[in-house]
């Protein structure tokens, strides 16, 4: 191997390293926004929604602006999409994370991973290998032994769980197609400038006045999804989407910590079994994840 063989490769091998550091503090920001979000139970999904986008908005605009970015981007077209994608997502995942047990709505959502996956052989031309599906499979069946479904769970909100995995798959997607040609704060920007005004008139109807130290938890939740938010696309500009994805499974892992120290559940022996195939899904996942992809055709 020649020098600059050498020297290609150790960037690859640095960009994986900080790709995995990313999505990780991605993913302890989006778990602790989903406690903050149980906590505000008595609050609806769209004014939520509502809320957080108005934090995302002032914080990314304060960014953008401080950087001398266009805060409409390049690639508008997957943008917007991105956008309309990640405002369906959250709002359905809201509403499940309100009316069905915090790891079953969760465990809902990530099955986004897979649909990120198939999404991603025809969007992104990445190449999802066999072996990739059976690790997704081992992290599932974790998930579902952590917690599983119960048979009184309404069909309703089990279906809006799923369509939130369907939404946010296409989103991470979106932010692949938008890799190359638009920086990472402005692809967040996008989810507030199009969530903002239409949870904005939709939560009229719904709202409910926040008081006292509600307040502060919605300016929380805001503040914990910008970094999130940040973390995951820089997490995706970084490396192959269809690797990465897997480490959102980690989250089941700290809504099970919220609920053994916050709610004081105690688990059975089962369940630690299936925190150990969710670790062991993701880190399969990462370890043997492909090495190739196709050249992305933005556009």
């Amino acid at each position: 191997m020649n020098a600059f063989a050498r020297h290609r490769e150790r960037l690859l091998s640095t960009d994986k390293s900080r790709a995995v550091v990313f999505m990780l503090i991605s993913v302890v920001c989006f778990s602790a926004m989903n406690l903050v979000v149980k906590f505000l139970g008595n609050i609806p999904a769209p004014e939520l929604v509502f809320f957080r986008s108005v934090v995302s908005f002032t914080l990314s605009l304060y960014f953008i602006k401080r950087r001398n970015l266009s805060p409409f981007g390049n690639n508008k077209k997957w943008l917007i999409a991105r956008g309309v994608f990640g405002v369906t997502a959250l709002t359905t995942f809201f509403y499940t994370l309100q009316e069905l047990p915090l790891a079953t709505a969760i465990t809902l959502q990530y099955l986004s991973p897979i649909f990120t996956a198939i999404f991603a052989t025809q969007l992104l031309g990445e190449k999802v290998k066999s072996y990739q599906w059976l690790f997704f499979l081992i992290s599932f069946a974790g998930i579902a032994m952590i917690k599983g479904f119960n048979e009184d769970v309404d069909l309703k909100f089990l279906l809006l769980g799923v369509m939130s995995a369907v939404f946010a798959g296409l989103a991470y997607n979106a932010i692949g197609k938008v890799k190359h040609t638009d920086n990472p704060v402005v692809v967040v920007f996008y989810f507030p400038l199009i969530a903002t005004p239409i949870m904005g008139v939709v939560s009229i109807f719904y709202w409910v006045q926040p008081i006292g130290w509600e307040w502060l938890l919605l300016i929380l939740m805001g503040v914990l999804t910008q970094i999130a938010q940040v973390y995951m696309t820089k997490a995706f500009q970084s490396s192959a989407i269809s690797g990465l994805t897997g480490m959102k499974y980690l989250g089941v892992v700290f809504a099970l910590g919220f609920d053994f120290f916050i709610f004081h559940v105690a688990y059975q022996p089962m369940a630690l079994l299936g925190i150990g195939l969710v670790i062991a899904g993701v880190l399969l996942n990462l370890f043997f994840k492909p090495r190739k992809t196709k050249k992305i055709k933005v556009g």
